[in-house]
């Protein structure tokens, strides 16, 4: 579900243009779901092929994994693994909200009420393991590298970006913060406004520490405090009351117990975050785009438009290579100043 730590979170506007040669680790299935949730038909229904198979997935990556590479950015996707123990609770509402948001949209349907069927059919997508093994295949094909997390896929990101094995890490969620992601880029996601490609949000960790005068153990307990994917969080807590709470500096404990949220229980919960589970990170080595298996997978296999497919595949093979060090590319508080240093927006 994400942290809603939007009031939090100051984010720089940027063209996809000035990330050209950086990596970016992508939290490949919150990334997944949201082209599931807008990559629909006026009635709601996902793209399908002419055997009925769903491609909307296979349109969101191979469409926006070619435009980014074609403004120079690299994208790294990373697919979750197994869970956390303690997100289990997290899942099964998902699970009934899903069935909640099905019957409201064939109630809707029924009722000829295509604006809030398509709304309410956006909150019904699953992603399954078969769908998952064909995006691998096709990114594959593009040249693309793919990691396989032993646990949450932005944890994993995150990690890499810590580590210098990728230049920052993609999502829309803020967890990457917690996690340790040293820069998160949000907009990777979004759908193009009429034909141009939108920009992303880049936050920078350090300096949103910084601004709010706490450490990254203080922003891991504002999120216990507020709630995330492995606690309720407290009641009556939200963002900017946590922040103000823990900007107290009472200590980790003592603010649990001001809370009450269980020590045991946020240490827990804390410990997810300071210690994921991950696997090693290295640099991931992009390949070339191998332009007939692209054609095999999309145009023979799912009835793709050839010529579209085509035009997508010239443009990904205009990408740069990786940058090999940070002098390779516009240093970070250079491309931080260059686009709206002082112009900083809240982003949702």
């Amino acid at each position: 579900m994400g942290l809603p730590l939007r009031d939090l979170v100051e984010a720089q506007e940027i063209p996809w243009e000035a990330l050209a040669g950086r990596t970016l680790a992508v939290d490949g299935y919150n990334a997944v779901y949201q082209f599931l949730a807008t990559i629909r038909q006026r009635d709601g229904q996902l793209f399908t092929d002419p055997a009925g198979r769903v491609t909307s997935h296979l349109m969101g990556v191979f469409y926006r994994t070619t435009s980014l590479l074609g403004e120079g950015v690299l994208p790294v996707w990373v697919f979750d693994g197994r869970p956390p123990d303690r997100k289990a609770g997290t899942i099964r509402q998902r699970v009934e909200m899903k069935e909640k948001a099905e019957a409201a949209y064939q109630e809707a349907l029924a009722a000829g009420d295509l604006e809030t069927a398509r709304r309410k059919a956006a909150q019904t997508s699953r992603l399954t393991r078969p769908m998952v093994d064909e995006l691998v295949e096709l990114l594959g094909t593009l040249g693309v590298p793919t990691v396989q997390a032993p646990g949450e896929g932005e944890a994993q990101a995150a990690a890499m970006a810590a580590q210098g094995a990728v230049w920052g890490a993609a999502s829309e969620d803020y967890d990457s913060l917690l996690f340790g992601a040293p820069r998160l880029v949000r907009g990777l996601a979004a759908r193009a406004r009429g034909g141009a490609s939108p920009g992303a949000q880049l936050i920078d960790r350090e300096a949103l520490l910084a601004r709010h005068g706490i450490s990254a153990d203080e922003l891991i307990l504002i999120g216990i405090v507020v709630g995330t994917d492995f606690n309720d969080g407290a009641a009556g807590y939200g963002p900017k009351k946590a922040l103000k709470l823990v900007q107290q500096h009472l200590g980790f404990g003592a603010t649990l117990d001001r809370v009450g949220i269980d020590r045991a229980e946020g240490e827990a919960v804390a410990e997810i975050f300071r210690h994921p589970t991950v696997a090693e990170a290295r640099p991931p080595p992009f390949g070339p785009v191998n332009e007939d298996a692209v054609l095999r997978l999309l145009v023979d296999g799912h009835a793709f438009s050839e010529a579209r497919v085509k035009g997508a595949v010239a443009r990904a093979r205009t990408r740069p290579k990786p940058a090999r060090s940070p002098t390779e590319a516009k240093g970070h508080q250079t491309l931080l100043e260059a686009f709206g240093g002082d112009r900083s927006t809240t982003t949702d």
